[in-house]
């Protein structure tokens, strides 16, 4: 049996639509996972033969004036599920690093985060890494699906709505369908082994800006809507985000041998099911 914290998020209920009945599943009305007696508490009632924690404070701009909530749900939560002694699988994110690169970030590269976000995600890493008895931590980005918000359903919404959107071209990453993930996730179970502590990278393939993920779930749901690419200056925000976020994935295909989509295929299978 497993445990999924966060399981009422985009990911969370991806690996329910895979994992059924062989895991519990819980959000933070279940279990609060800054509280590390109440977590302890909940592990010891069951025998888990791993926990993935899906669960996470993902407010980028309200975090810069509300770190101390994200760092209790972004570290001292993932802390307090590694230090139960049972395997972990922690989602973790790209805005661990600066963005500066020019070439896809390795596992191996030094991260600089750049928000409150970033920083409370990374400090959650650290802890995980000390507390684990065994762990895997996976980072991923600009992640969507048909469940919650994101930014597939938002641009379909606003496709739909208007004649024109304007949208970031200087941001660049890749695109990662939570279904894809949690699939990835649900291979690397049984792999688990005593002692192993792992960060892995995880997104679909490929490479595009935002505007050019706007641009193609536009064209490929049907819309009419225009998309026009702008300066990220022109559209401030409150955290400010990798201008280039793409991560290599090497380390995972090769390690727990899995295959990766390019993130228009994802994309496609997304939209379908949306459809």
């Amino acid at each position: 049996m497993f445990l999924v914290t966060g399981a009422n998020g985009q990911l969370g209920n991806c690996l329910h639509q895979l994992l059924g009945d062989k895991a519990i599943y819980v959000d933070k009305d279940e279990l609060d996972i800054t509280d590390a007696q109440a977590v302890s508490e909940f592990c010891k009632k069951q025998n888990f033969a791993a926990i993935i924690n899906c669960a996470a404070y993902t407010a980028v701009d309200k975090a810069e004036n509300d770190e101390e909530l994200a760092r209790k749900i972004n570290a001292d939560g993932p802390a307090n599920l590694a230090a139960t002694g049972i395997p972990l699988v922690h989602i973790s994110t790209d805005y661990v690093f600066d963005g500066n690169n020019c070439r896809p970030y390795n596992e191996s590269d030094t991260p600089h985060p750049q928000s409150a976000y970033g920083r409370t995600k990374l400090l959650g890493e650290k802890l995980v890494m000390e507390k684990a008895s065994a762990t895997i931590i996976i980072r991923t980005a600009w992640l969507y699906s048909e469940f919650g918000n994101n930014f597939v359903k938002t641009m379909r919404r606003l496709g739909a709505e208007k004649e024109q959107l304007n949208v970031v071209f200087d941001q660049v990453g890749t695109p990662t369908y939570a279904g894809d993930l949690a699939q990835a996730i649900v291979n690397i179970l049984p792999q688990l082994r005593s002692g192993m502590k792992e960060i892995c990278h995880f997104s679909n393939e490929g490479v595009c800006s935002w505007y050019d993920f706007a641009a193609e779930i536009m064209n490929t749901s049907g819309l009419t809507c225009k998309v026009l690419p702008i300066e990220s200056k022109d559209y401030p925000t409150p955290a400010t985000r990798p201008a280039y976020s793409v991560l290599n994935k090497a380390k995972i295909k090769n390690m727990f041998g899995i295959s990766i989509n390019h993130w228009k295929e994802s994309l496609n299978a997304c939209l379908k099911n949306l459809s």
